[in-house]
């Protein structure tokens, strides 16, 4: 077994005790919220007419259904027993419904928004920041301030500025939603327009934050390489500025990668928030919903999704930064020894 194998072992061992302390962690900080979610649920199924005693009998049936008369740490154990058996729970809230199935249909709009608006924002990104170093002038002078102003702005607050000039004062895009309320989700190219034309707003609060953050590390990044010593040797070699560019792009997109890794969780969680704000049908919006309701399994669902996804992609960022920089490899290596 390869010294880099061991290193990639030990690496599964602490982000599978991550995980473990992470599923505590979502089974138990639902149930500090205020209130008792059952009692709600009663109350809309009965009625106001319901007498006392129906509607005692009604709540100790349901407590009993979701398990909430046991000890909270048996609680967890069945918790940890259904996820392994693929099963999330039934939701409070959308009772009978499991909350897979409410999830299954958030979770493509969810992924459909934030795959492309966090590629795009980090390829263009780059691209801007390593422009902005290497052409200096015009392009450091623009591009700088505004990535710096706009890597400023929380994302849902960045999401309001663009309803409130786009969508309230020019009219140009809808205020929020996924698609006009007229039509149902089909194939049909009335949806997929509508669709798209209220995805574009959503699309931009997300893609222009993750430009402003990552333009501004690889500007920083690219003037350290531009100015290093195999730089200037390269240049008094005669070498081309175009070859050396690309030497430059590459180590300073090393220091990048890791970056995304560390503020990942920050990206993720505004996107959530920036659903909330444009009313997208996707994790944010649902995970919004089921807090307000003290909904706990589909609580437990949403934050499940978001903690596998930054814990999975630091992972294989993490492992992939390991094999495509020798020096990290070289490190690795040692410190396994």
């Amino acid at each position: 077994m390869s010294q880099l194998t061991k290193y990639t072992l030990r690496k599964v061992s602490w982000y599978f005790a991550t995980l473990v302390v992470a599923l505590f962690l979502n089974f138990y900080l639902p149930r500090l919220i205020p209130g008792n979610p059952i009692s709600s649920l009663v109350a809309q199924m009965l009625g106001p007419g319901a007498t006392a005693a129906r509607a005692e009998d009604v709540h100790m049936t349901f407590m009993k259904e979701f398990g909430l008369d046991k000890p909270i740490i048996i609680q967890f154990f069945n918790y940890v027993k259904m996820l392994f058996q693929g099963d999330l729970g039934t939701s409070f809230a959308h009772y009978p419904k499991p909350v897979g199935e409410i999830l299954g249909s958030a979770l493509p709009w969810t992924l459909a928004l934030q795959v492309p608006a966090f590629t795009v924002g980090w390829i263009l990104g780059n691209l801007l920041g390593a422009i902005a170093a290497y052409k200096k002038g015009f392009f450091d002078h623009v591009i700088f301030p505004i990535s710096l102003y706009i890597n400023s702005i929380p994302q849902y607050a960045f999401g309001i500025i663009l309803v409130w000039a786009f969508g309230v004062t020019l009219g140009w895009f809808p205020v929020g939603g996924g698609y006009s309320m007229a039509l149902a989700p089909d194939f049909s190219w009335a949806f997929i327009s509508s669709a798209l034309y209220h995805y574009v707003l959503p699309f931009l609060s997300i893609m222009l934050i993750t430009v402003g953050g990552q333009a501004i590390g690889m500007r920083e990044m690219s003037i350290y390489e531009l100015n290093s010593d195999y730089v200037l040797y390269s240049r008094s070699l005669g070498i081309s500025d175009t070859k050396i560019v690309r030497y430059v792009f590459k180590n300073a997109s090393l220091p990048q990668i890791t970056a995304f890794g560390t503020t990942l969780p920050i990206l993720i969680t505004g996107a959530v928030v920036t659903e909330v704000v444009f009313s997208y049908p996707g994790i944010g919006s649902l995970l919004f919903e089921a807090i307000r309701q003290s909904d706990y399994p589909l609580i437990q669902g949403c934050t499940l999704f978001i903690i596998l996804t930054v814990l999975i992609a630091n992972f294989l960022l993490d492992i992939l930064y390991g094999y495509i920089d020798p020096r990290v490899k070289s490190a690795q290596t040692e410190e396994v020894e």
